[in-house]
């Protein structure tokens, strides 16, 4: 996990794995609510943090993390005025 200034008042998150990571086919519905590829699974935990990012006027999204894995990142604006142990 990694955090760094983003473009003007934005901070950028970077969660980065080595695991099977995201099939091709599975890209373009990833964040669908229900959608799991886990036999278990419900398909909420993606769909969840993006609808509370983009609440807070942020962005989520992933990228493959070469050669395994992926990475998945998302935006929000920081409140410089916030300071340590406030």
């Amino acid at each position: 996990v990694k955090s760094e200034a983003h473009e003007g008042d934005s901070v950028m998150v970077s969660v980065l794995d080595t695991g099977i990571g995201v099939s091709p086919q599975d890209t373009d519905r990833i964040f669908n609510t229900l959608f799991t590829t886990k036999p278990d699974g419900m398909g909420m935990g993606l769909s969840i943090c993006r609808a509370i990012i983009e609440a807070h006027n942020g962005r989520l999204w992933f990228s493959p993390n070469t050669p395994r894995g992926a990475v998945f990142q998302f935006t929000l604006h920081a409140n410089k005025s916030v300071s340590a142990g406030a």
